[in-house]
């Protein structure tokens, strides 16, 4: 009887629901690799899937070994980041999550472990194209600790700095897309720019596969109901409104990209469409479990537009982000962050019966303003500042250089780092007249290139290609 009596009651649907949404962010994974993967050339397409998946192996032995401590240890006192007493989860099996009281421990730990294991994933996106594989796992894990780590616990756990300041923020602005976004920037600085890469030229290398954007999109929009819905820990009518404002935001955002888009190429374009999407999705989810329908539409819509007009940073300072992450994650995560600070409601986190938060400008609390821009500022140059660090560092270790050589770099990584590749080469396309309907067979670009033998070391009987043709494969 007295061991029944300590065994501490949890709620089943609560703990049913976050599990739930555990799988639901595992799937956004795959799903960055798939949207990075279409945004970039096809001989580049399998190691940016490979690449999202290892940072899913890499974060999840790392949260293992220290991370969850680090980020969520109930005696951590510093208000900067916790100790290592779960380390290797010692201790982490049915006591009262720090979340909330109607989980246990173990389940939150998983839940966010696929937090953690999806924001470096994010992050490797501006490296595309150029960046050596085993340098980047080993930055991962550094990356995770003394940035991810510090940054979430000072958000999110009770005893953090931001936390205890006021600064609100629902399922990650902050802790996930602002230091995603800011070190993708430090990334893409460290790197340079890809080989053959012209800044006056736009859109000298396009998405290759506009289907597999279309792909990642849909898991990623899939996902996030989980990432925002799952965030409060409990199945309630509070997580019901967050995946309401959470596809709100994220199809306003869709519609105001592509109407911006329309407006200049006259063009309904997919990639418009999917860019909006992800940017309203990434602005509302510091906002998900504080605002409703209404200001979602304005947040979808704002965030949309910022992310928009960021893309175009990159021509004018000059680098090189393959899939615009810092313009997307970083501006949208910084946007959304301020605008919880404008549209946040008292009632709205009343949903859950538990939580009770003064609100912001729509409730007359003016100073939370102030508190989201102290927390997303100091994640934002936190976030750059150690990145940079830790990348500038890691370059000038022998073995450690983050860029492939030239010559991989224009084979593609698929074929240099892996060695094997997401598409085998077809030598001829089939073409329809638009004039009299007649099928022919149109040469590709690339025809004779022998990929088979490039990945064993040899370009075989094949005659090879040029820069220029290697360059827009």
């Amino acid at each position: 009887m007295d061991a029944e009596a300590s065994t501490p009651s949890y709620n089943a649907g609560d703990i049913a629901w976050v599990l739930i949404s555990t799988a639901l962010v595992w799937l956004m994974i795959p799903g960055v690799g798939y949207f990075y993967s279409g945004m970039a050339r096809r001989k580049n397409a399998l190691s940016l899937i490979m690449c999202c998946m290892l940072s899913l192996v890499v974060v999840s032995v790392q949260w293992f070994i220290w991370g969850f401590s680090l980020t969520f240890s109930k005696t951590a006192t510093n208000g900067f980041i916790g100790n290592l007493d779960n380390a290797f989860l010692r201790g982490v099996l049915n006591d009262p999550s720090i979340g909330g009281a109607s989980i246990p421990d173990l389940v939150f730990c998983i839940f966010q472990c696929m937090f953690a294991a999806l924001t470096p994933a994010l992050a490797i996106g501006s490296a595309a194209e150029r960046a050596r594989l085993l340098p980047m796992v080993i930055f991962i894990f550094i990356w995770s600790t003394l940035v991810y780590n510090v940054v979430a616990s000072w958000t999110w756990n009770a005893s953090g700095w931001s936390a205890k300041l006021g600064a609100i923020d629902y399922a990650g602005g902050t802790p996930v897309h602002i230091t995603s976004g800011f070190a993708s920037l430090a990334y893409a600085i460290i790197l340079g720019r890809r080989e053959g890469h012209d800044r006056s030229k736009k859109d000298e290398f396009k998405p290759h596969n506009m289907s597999n954007v279309v792909l990642g999109t849909a898991l990623l929009w899939f996902g996030w109901f989980g990432f925002n819905g799952g965030s409060g820990l409990s199945g309630n009518l509070r997580a019901a409104m967050a995946c309401v404002v959470t596809n709100l935001a994220a199809s306003v955002g869709a519609i105001t990209w592509m109407l911006i888009d329309y407006r200049v190429e006259r063009k309904f374009s997919a990639l418009g469409f999917c860019s909006g999407a992800v940017a309203g999705l990434v602005a509302i989810t510091p906002a998900s479990g504080f605002v409703g329908p209404a200001p979602a539409v304005a947040i979808g819509f704002l965030g949309a537009c910022a992310c928009n007009a960021a893309v175009h940073l990159k021509h004018w300072l000059n680098y090189d982000d393959v899939a615009d992450v810092f313009a997307v994650h970083g501006v949208g995560g910084y946007v959304g962050s301020w605008l919880t600070g404008i549209f946040a409601e008292a009632y709205i986190p009343a949903l859950d019966g538990a939580t009770v938060i003064a609100g912001g400008w729509m409730n007359q609390h003016w100073i939370q303003l102030g508190y989201q821009i102290a927390e997303s500022t100091a994640g934002a140059a936190w976030s750059f500042v150690v990145t940079y660090l830790i990348l500038f560092i890691m370059n000038k270790i022998p073995g450690l250089s983050l860029r492939v050589d030239r010559e991989s770099e224009l084979q593609g990584l698929d074929v240099a780092e892996i060695g094997e590749m997401a598409y085998y080469h077809v030598d001829k396309i089939v073409g329809v007249n638009q004039n009299t309907g007649e099928e022919k067979v149109v040469k590709e670009e690339v025809e004779g290139y022998n990929y088979e033998a490039q990945a064993q070391g040899s370009m075989g009987s094949q005659k090879p290609l040029s820069k220029e043709s290697l360059n827009n494969v």
